[in-house]
């Protein structure tokens, strides 16, 4: 028997690796756009999942933003069909008319549909085929807008998705490897076009940022990127069972927090206090910048009588003595 190319067998291990210890009951959902790196996730998925008694359902999104879209997604689906995976499901999903830039509307709309087939098939998790690559492009994107750690730590390997966990097993998983495993398999991968746009930032960073690093500095580069993600997530996760702690025993009697015990707190866990009881409050999250939270915390460390802290979505802080309190509207 010869060997399995390594390429695969790395691909399969870590999909294992990921389906292994899920509730049983429902099936896994593959989320699968055609491109090389959900192909390989595809290919392996239908192969590791019915060896774990498991049921796996491929499905593609089409966001309808290119001609042929439809004639695409078409393609994909019957082509899971063919290698064996039992049931299948095309989206169609509108993208136009979502807050933010493209890749943000797109975004948003794709996880919404994987959401909502999610729940109609009581699925036990839904996959996707984001690579170790993808992991370093989206910490040079956070590190260029000053996102921060929450940003620095990249996509988390899990994550719940309207109650699902949404997995991402292929985050140890360089780009080349899938496409060496759709070589390897006889996979023909969809080049989506938008991965070589320039009026996309990730496509600028794929073409042009990180190839430089790697030039620079070495093909290290690429997976040392993925590992500060790491770092930095296990870092996140510290400092948020810390303000969760803290957010706890700030809480005023009266309502609001306590400006004496947030006063005692480390900056960084100050922040994330004050970021989280903005969100609590109502604070629309995808807006909550560094300069709303900065507001709050000048209310508690830079106090001169200023005025509230104005927040997304018409939420207003105010501090009235020794304690924050949201302005009640009117």
């Amino acid at each position: 028997m010869a060997a399995l190319a390594p390429p695969v067998a790395a691909i399969r291990v870590a999909v294992r690796r990921a389906l292994t210890g899920l509730p049983s009951g429902g099936p896994v959902l593959v989320a699968c756009s055609g491109g090389a790196d959900s192909l390989a996730l595809a290919a392996a998925t239908v192969f590791v999942a019915p060896r774990l008694g498991r049921t796996p359902v491929l499905v593609t999104v089409d966001h309808g933003l290119q001609d042929g879209s439809a004639e695409r997604a078409a393609t994909v689906a019957n082509w899971a069909r063919e290698v064996g995976f039992p049931s299948t499901t095309v989206v169609r999903v509108e993208v136009a008319g979502r807050p933010g830039g493209p890749e943000a509307a797109a975004r948003e709309a794709r996880y919404q549909a994987l959401a909502e087939v999610a729940r109609q098939q009581n699925a036990v998790a839904v996959l996707t085929g984001h690579t170790r690559d993808d992991q370093a492009e989206t910490v040079l994107l956070a590190l260029a807008r000053g996102a921060g750690p929450r940003g620095l730590a990249g996509m988390p390997v899990s994550r719940e998705l309207d109650g699902v966990p949404l997995l991402r097993p292929l985050l140890e998983i360089g780009r080349a490897q899938t496409r060496a495993a759709c070589a390897v398999l006889g996979l023909s991968p969809w080049q989506d076009p938008h991965n070589i746009d320039p009026s996309y930032a990730r496509s600028r960073v794929r073409a042009d940022v990180l190839p430089a690093l790697v030039r620079a500095l070495g093909p290290g580069v690429v997976d040392n990127l993925a590992r500060t993600a790491r770092l930095v997530a296990a870092d996140n996760a510290a400092l948020d069972e810390l303000a969760e702690s803290a957010l706890a025993a700030a809480r005023h009697p009266e309502g609001g927090l306590g400006v004496p015990e947030l006063a005692d707190l480390a900056p960084a866990v100050r922040g994330r206090v004050l970021h989280i009881w903005a969100r609590e409050l109502g604070a629309l999250p995808g807006a909550l910048s560094y300069r709303h939270v900065a507001a709050l915390d000048a209310l508690v460390t830079d106090w001169h009588g200023q005025g509230p802290a104005d927040l997304p979505g018409g939420v207003r802080v105010l501090r009235r003595a020794d304690r924050l309190s949201p302005v009640s509207p009117g």
